[in-house]
C-alpha cells in the first residue's frame, strides 16, 4: 500500500461520487469523506411488499415511505404559468389518516409515472395544507414487483437520515457507487480476526455491504450488530489504554493521619454516617494513601451526602500536608459549598482566627465577581498553603492562581465543565493530584461503564436521616386551567405554616432565556425539543411572573424576589442569603438553583412550563425541597395538551423519586443514542449505533475484550487497525472526555 495515498475511508467524497452530490452532502449532512458516508448507516429498512402506516408519519420531518397511488390529477396553476400535479397515496387503511397528499409543480414525470395503483417509495419533508398531511415535490422510486426477480423483491430498502435536498434514495445510490468502486484490500478491520472468528462476525468489507444493501433483514441485523460491537470495542479500548496509562502515573501518597483533622471532625459529627458514606470513605482513604492517582466518580441521589464524603477526603489530604481544590460550575453553587463546608467544619475551618482551632485549617473562596482585595487574599492563602481547602469557579483556572501543594481536585457537577478546564486545574499540582468527580445526575451502570470507564465508580444510594420524601404532581393547565389559582393558594398554605417556596421559570425576561439550562447529562435531545416548543409557546419568565404574583390575592403582602444569572453578583448573593434567612418567602428563579442550593425550610417547588426541562433537570430541581425533615412537594406545571410525548416525561418524574430509574427511562425515551453529545465532548457525537441501555451485554463483552487486548499489548502494535480506529473514530476532545469524566 502506498503510504502517500490517503486511507480508503479518508478519500474526499467528491473524488468518488462527483462534486455536485458531494457538495450537497457536506452542506446538508456534514459528510465529507468516504468513511463519513459509509458510517452514515441506515436508520431503518423498508420491506418492498409492505406499505408504511401513514398515521405514524411525524410532522415537519424528512421521511421515506412506501405507499400506493390512489389518485393522480393535473391542473393549470392560476397565478402563473405551469401545472400542478396532485397525487394522493394511501397505505390501504380506512379513513383519512391513511392518506397523504403529494404536490408536484410542473411534475410531468409524476403525472405520467404515478398512475393509480402504482406502488412507490417517496421521500420528502412532511408539511400540512388545509389540514391535510402533504409532501411537496418529493423524490420517488417506482417499485414494480413484476419487473424484478424474486430475490430482488425480497431485498430490504435502506432508509437514511436525509434532508430536503439530499433524499434517502440519493444517499443509497451514492453509497452503492462507493461500495462498487471501493478497494477492499485497502480497508483494515478494527476488530481482531480472532474475535471475529469467535463471534462469527462478517469482515469489514462484507459488513459495509450488508448494512447498506442487505439481501435479507437477517443480513442487515447481523451487520448492525457487528458495527455496534466495533463501536463498543473502540470506546472500551480507548478507556482501557487510559486506565493503563493512569496506573503508571505517580502521585504523592496522602495516607490517613491518626488524631488529625479528619478524626476530630468525625468525633464532632452530630450524626452517624450512612453505611454507604462510611464504605465509600474507606475506599477513598485507601486510594488517597497510594502512590498512584485516585480517579473516582462519586454519584448519588440529590441529598445523599456526597459533599460530606468529599470533605472527609479533603481533610485526609490536608492531614497529610496537602491541599484540596473544589471546582464548582456557578458562583451560587461555589458560595453554597463555601458556606456549608465552613459550617460543617466549625472552628476546625477557622485556623489562625481568634475563634478558630489553633490546629485547624482555613477555607478560601475564589470567584470571578470578588473584589480585588478579596481575590488577592484568597490567592495568597492558596499559594502560601494557609488555606487547606480552596473553593471556586472558573476563577481557579486562572494562570495567576497557584497552590502550595495541591493533592486533591474535587469537580462538582462535572458535566458543566470542558475537558481543558478540568485539565488546567490538575496540572497545578507538583505531581498528578488525586481526582474525585461528583455528580448528582444518576448514571445507569452501563452508561458509567461507557462514558466514565476509566474511573472507579462509587454510588451513594441511601438518604441520610432527616431527609423527607418528596411528592410530585403534574399540574396540567390545558385541561384544568382552574388549577393555576390553586397552585398559588397552595404556596400560601406553606408560607402560613412558616415555610418557603421556590418557583422555577425557563427564562429570565420576555425575550431572553437563561443560558446553560440544558446541560443535564442526558437532556440534549429534550433540550432541542424544548427550544422548538419555545418558538410556538409563550414561556413563563422570571421578571413577568414576579410582577404577576404581586397581584395574586393569595400571595398579597408576601415577600417575593427574583433570582437569575444576569443579576449583579452582589445582588444575587444577597438574595440567596435573604432566602436562607427566611426574609424572602417566594423565590422566583431560573435553574441557577438547580444543584447544591440547600435551604432546609423550603418545602414547595413549583416548576413553570416543566415540559421545557429534561428528566434529570426536573429531578435535580425538586431535590431542593424536603431537605430539612419537612415533607417536600413539587408541582410540574404544563400547558401541553394530553397525549403530547413530553407529558410522558412529566408523568415519569411524578411516578418515582428514584433517579437511577429515571435516568434509564430518560435513555429509553430518547430516540438517539447520543451519549457523547456536543455539550459533553465538544464535538460531534461518536455513538452511531450503540445504545447504552439496550446493548449492556455487548458493552460488557467489549470491555472484557479491550482489557485483555491492552493487557497483552498496551501499545496495540499487533492491532494497528484498532489503533487507527481509535484515532479516527474518537476525536481528541471526546477521548479526553472519556479519560477524565
Amino acid at each position: 500500500m502506498d503510504s502517500r495515498l490517503p486511507g480508503e475511508l479518508d478519500f474526499p467524497l467528491d473524488r468518488r461520487i462527483g462534486k455536485t452530490t458531494a457538495n450537497a452532502m457536506e452542506k446538508q449532512l456534514g459528510l465529507k469523506t468516504v468513511g463519513d458516508l459509509l458510517h452514515h448507516f441506515p436508520r431503518r429498512y423498508l420491506e418492498r411488499g409492505e406499505l408504511t402506516p401513514i398515521a405514524e408519519i411525524p410532522f415537519d420531518e424528512d421521511v421515506t415511505l412506501i405507499a400506493r397511488v390512489q389518485s393522480n390529477n393535473r391542473r393549470q396553476m392560476r397565478a402563473r404559468k405551469g401545472t400542478i400535479v396532485e397525487v394522493v397515496v394511501t397505505d390501504d387503511t380506512d379513513g383519512s389518516l391513511g392518506q397523504l397528499h403529494l404536490t408536484f409543480f410542473n411534475g410531468f414525470n409524476a403525472s405520467k409515472e404515478l398512475t393509480v395503483g402504482t406502488r412507490a417509495m417517496f421521500s420528502g419533508k412532511v408539511g400540512a395544507y388545509r389540514g391535510q398531511l402533504q409532501l411537496t415535490n418529493p423524490s420517488y422510486v417506482l417499485l414494480d414487483e413484476d419487473s424484478v426477480d424474486e430475490d430482488e423483491a425480497k431485498r430490504p430498502i435502506p432508509v437514511y437520515r436525509a434532508s430536503a435536498r439530499v433524499a434517502s434514495p440519493t444517499i443509497a445510490k451514492s453509497v452503492s457507487m462507493l461500495l462498487d468502486s471501493m478497494e477492499g484490500a485497502r480497508l483494515r478491520d478494527p476488530i481482531p480476526a480472532a474475535i471475529r472468528e469467535r463471534d462469527r462476525m462478517p469482515d469489514i468489507v462484507a459488513a459495509y455491504n450488508r448494512i447498506h444493501r442487505p439481501a435479507t433483514m437477517e443480513e442487515a441485523y447481523a451487520a448492525r450488530h457487528r458495527f455496534r460491537y466495533q463501536e463498543a470495542l473502540v470506546l472500551q479500548t480507548a478507556l482501557a489504554r487510559r486506565r493503563a496509562l493512569t496506573a503508571e502515573e505517580e502521585a504523592t501518597a496522602r495516607p490517613a493521619v491518626p488524631g488529625g483533622l479528619l478524626d476530630r471532625f468525625d468525633a464532632a459529627l452530630p450524626f452517624t454516617l450512612t453505611r454507604g458514606q462510611a464504605d465509600i470513605g474507606r475506599d477513598l482513604s485507601t486510594e488517597l494513601g497510594g502512590d498512584h492517582p485516585m480517579n473516582r466518580l462519586l454519584q448519588g441521589e440529590v441529598g445523599s451526602g456526597k459533599t460530606l464524603v468529599a470533605l472527609r477526603a479533603m481533610l485526609q489530604v490536608i492531614d497529610a500536608g496537602g491541599q484540596a481544590a473544589l471546582l464548582a460550575p456557578t458562583e451560587v453553587l461555589a458560595s453554597q459549598h463555601y458556606e456549608s463546608i465552613t459550617a460543617m467544619l466549625g472552628p476546625l475551618g477557622r485556623g489562625g482566627q481568634l475563634d478558630g482551632d489553633p490546629d485547624g485549617t482555613r477555607v478560601a473562596l475564589l470567584t470571578g465577581s470578588m473584589n480585588t482585595a478579596g481575590r488577592r487574599a484568597a490567592m495568597l492563602d492558596a499559594a502560601s498553603g494557609a488555606a487547606g481547602i480552596i473553593i471556586g469557579t472558573h476563577a481557579l483556572l486562572s494562570e495567576n492562581v497557584s497552590f502550595a501543594d495541591l493533592g486533591l481536585v474535587v469537580v462538582d457537577e462535572q458535566h458543566r465543565f470542558g475537558v481543558e478546564q478540568r485539565d488546567v486545574l490538575r496540572t497545578k499540582g507538583h505531581s498528578t493530584p488525586h481526582l474525585l468527580v461528583m455528580t448528582a445526575t444518576p448514571i445507569p451502570r452501563t452508561v458509567a461503564m461507557t462514558v466514565f470507564g476509566d474511573l472507579e465508580v462509587s454510588t451513594l444510594t441511601e438518604l441520610p436521616a432527616g431527609r423527607a420524601r418528596i411528592s410530585t404532581y403534574v399540574s396540567p393547565l390545558a385541561e384544568k386551567p382552574q388549577w393555576e389559582q390553586r397552585i398559588w393558594a397552595r404556596a400560601r398554605e406553606e408560607i402560613d405554616a412558616g415555610r418557603q417556596v421556590y418557583v422555577v421559570c425557563p427564562k429570565i425576561g420576555a425575550k431572553e432565556e437563561e443560558p446553560g439550562t440544558d446541560l443535564a447529562l442526558f437532556d440534549s435531545k429534550e433540550a432541542a425539543e424544548g427550544r422548538a416548543r419555545a418558538e410556538r409557546q409563550e414561556l413563563t419568565s422570571v421578571t413577568e411572573l414576579v410582577e404577576y404574583l404581586t397581584t395574586v390575592p393569595a400571595l398579597a403582602g408576601k415577600s417575593i424576589a427574583p433570582l437569575h444569572g444576569r443579576l449583579d453578583p452582589n445582588d444575587k448573593h444577597e438574595t440567596m442569603a435573604a432566602f436562607n434567612r427566611g426574609d424572602i418567602e417566594v423565590l422566583v428563579s431560573t435553574t441557577v438553583i438547580e444543584v447544591g442550593v440547600d435551604v432546609p425550610n423550603a418545602s414547595l417547588m413549583v416548576i413553570m412550563d416543566a415540559d421545557r426541562f429534561g428528566i434529570s433537570q426536573l429531578h435535580q430541581l425538586r431535590g431542593r425541597v424536603g431537605r430539612g425533615g419537612l415533607p417536600g412537594t413539587c408541582l410540574l406545571v404544563t400547558q401541553l395538551e394530553p397525549g403530547h410525548p413530553s407529558r410522558e416525561r412529566l408523568e415519569a418524574v411524578a411516578a418515582t423519586t428514584d433517579g437511577f430509574e429515571l435516568s434509564r427511562k430518560d435513555l429509553e425515551l430518547r430516540r438517539e443514542g447520543d451519549i457523547l453529545g456536543a455539550s459533553q465532548s465538544g464535538g460531534r457525537s461518536t455513538l452511531k449505533l450503540l445504545r447504552a441501555v439496550q446493548d449492556e451485554k455487548l458493552i460488557e463483552k467489549a470491555r472484557a475484550d479491550a482489557v485483555a487486548l491492552v493487557a497483552a499489548d498496551p501499545d496495540l502494535r499487533d492491532y494497528p487497525a484498532l489503533d487507527e480506529a481509535i484515532e479516527a473514530y474518537l476525536n481528541p476532545e471526546a477521548e479526553a472526555f472519556l479519560e477524565r469524566g
